[in-house]
């Protein structure tokens, strides 16, 4: 219980920051007494708190989009209203991820979860959200969405089915390189996320039933229920916090921690 109440603070800490959580609970799990991988159903299904302290936060926001969503649809406001194609742009942008989610799924809970991938993607994604904060404009707003430019944030989520990527860190990265602020990028890559994360995580729920597990679910349970209430706070202070700062602190870190991997593995300490 304790193992899995750790995990689950570190899911909800790492989630919504650009550093990747599946990365965390994937290197975590080495170091705890059983070191072992705590499994992809395990990650996907913590990660069910973590998105129910999304539709906490932006709660508003997903009432209306889904309200006026539908009002557009049966024609009682304009197909072109904002909120009804924000509607559409989210349905747009979560196909990437449920595609390809489908055709790599042995792989996501396999091939993808080698440390020697994780350390990897840490670095190499780090540099590019360094790069995208760099030379993006930042002046687009949510308005400036299209269709195409929501296609390439799915395709930017869909990069987070391995670990170490980061699906906040991949989304957002996309948003700068096209051009948005970085609130505007977070808060799409935020919503972008919903429908994705609670398809994977209610799949793996079912299908983890009535099959040997690392952690049980009263653990599971217990750990979701501390990833959803770290999560909230998670998310009101990175919000707040790219407002006015830029994603360096995180680089740094992806980068500082890839590399640490890479040399325990090198070494023999842990284990690919």
């Amino acid at each position: 219980m304790l193992e899995a109440l750790i995990l689950g603070f570190v899911q909800g800490l790492t989630e919504f920051l650009p550093i990747s959580s599946s990365a965390h609970l994937r290197i975590l799990g080495e170091f705890l007494p059983g070191a072992q991988d705590p499994g992809a159903a395990f990650t996907a299904i913590t990660q069910l708190g973590t998105e129910t302290a999304v539709v906490v936060f932006f709660w508003r926001d997903i009432v209306r989009i889904v309200s006026h969503w539908f009002k557009a649809l049966f024609g009682r406001i304009p197909r072109n209203d904002p909120d009804a194609r924000m509607g559409w742009l989210i349905i747009v942008g979560s196909i990437p991820i449920v595609v390809l989610g489908i055709l790599f799924q042995d792989e996501i809970e396999t091939t993808f979860r080698s440390l020697w991938i994780v350390a990897t993607m840490l670095v190499v994604f780090g540099i590019i959200l360094g790069l995208a904060d760099w030379a993006g404009a930042k002046n687009r707003t949510l308005d400036h969405l299209t269709i195409p430019h929501g296609i390439a944030f799915g395709f930017a989520q869909a990069l987070a089915l391995i670990p170490g990527v980061s699906r906040s860190g991949g989304t957002i990265s996309a948003g700068l390189f096209l051009g948005y602020e970085r609130a505007a990028a977070a808060r799409y890559a935020f919503l972008l996320a919903i429908p994705a994360v609670f398809g994977s995580g209610f799949f793996q729920l079912a299908k983890s039933l009535g099959e040997p597990a690392v952690y049980g679910p009263i653990e599971t349970a217990a750990a979701t229920l501390v990833a959803f209430v770290v999560a909230i706070l998670v998310i009101a202070f990175f919000m707040n916090y790219i407002s006015r700062h830029s994603f360096l602190p995180f680089v740094i870190y992806r980068i500082l921690l890839g590399g640490t991997i890479f040399a325990l593995l090198a070494t023999g300490v842990i284990d690919a």
